[in-house]
């Protein structure tokens, strides 16, 4: 399968556009390993690769993954999410730690952490709701990438009406939390749950708005009336 990784580089090598690499490194406040390839171009070689490799299952797929996600560089990381995102319907427990794994190991900006949590880790909790106590334990790791992905993993199921009291759960432990990109995480987490339930939210952020940060404060209302971000907001 090392060819395969190899002409999957080349075509990334191939579409490497100069604007995009100039401005890439614009969106991160730290240092981030990229080609400077646009995301259709990028979504366009996973799902092309996909098709060449898929027939060899789910354990060789996710041994490529982890190559890609050993190199650092921003594209390899979202081909492999990608091509573990494909084999959601076969998802087992035994991939839980494949995944924390990844987080804890590999995640280093906001653009991995998101893209792999809101659907590939997002989909594995949403078929198997019990690892949620998982998420609230990265909630509380000093790593702040995993306290990032404990909140945006149920960003999509949160949408759905799922997961509610957890979703408060993981934004307790997370609401004095000094990092914005944890803040922006768990308010993120607060808003999509907003969708399904604005009243419970609403009631939510009422009640912590005198402690919590404004970043999460203003994510999470972000989607609600303009009279009822009003009362939020107020100080």
């Amino acid at each position: 399968m090392d060819d395969v990784l190899e002409r999957v580089r080349e075509e990334l090598r191939v579409h490497v556009d100069a604007q995009t690499q100039e401005s890439g490194q614009r969106f991160f406040k730290e240092e981030v390993r990229l080609y400077g390839v646009k995301t259709a171009a990028v979504s366009a070689i996973a799902r092309k690769s996909l098709v060449e490799i898929r027939a060899a299952g789910k354990a060789e797929v996710f041994a490529l993954c982890e190559i890609l996600w050993q190199s650092g560089y921003l594209e390899e990381s979202f081909i492999a999410c990608e091509w573990a995102y494909a084999f959601r319907e076969e998802y087992v427990p035994n991939d839980f730690p494949v995944f924390e794994r990844w987080v804890s190991h590999y995640v280093s900006n906001w653009a991995q952490c998101d893209t792999l949590c809101n659907h590939t880790i997002g989909s594995f909790i949403d078929a198997h709701p019990d690892y949620i106590d998982s998420l609230k334990l990265w909630a509380r790791s000093q790593n702040r990438w995993m306290r990032r992905a404990a909140a945006v993993t149920l960003i999509i199921p949160a949408r759905h009406g799922r997961f509610l009291q957890d979703v408060f759960a993981i934004a307790d432990t997370l609401l004095l939390d000094g990092d914005d990109l944890v803040q922006k995480g768990y308010g993120w987490m607060l808003k999509a749950a907003s969708e399904a339930h604005r009243d419970e939210v609403f009631d939510y952020v009422m009640r912590h708005k005198a402690v919590m940060p404004r970043t999460a404060l203003r994510y999470a209302v972000e989607k609600m009336p303009p009279n009822l971000r009003a009362s939020a907001m107020a100080k």
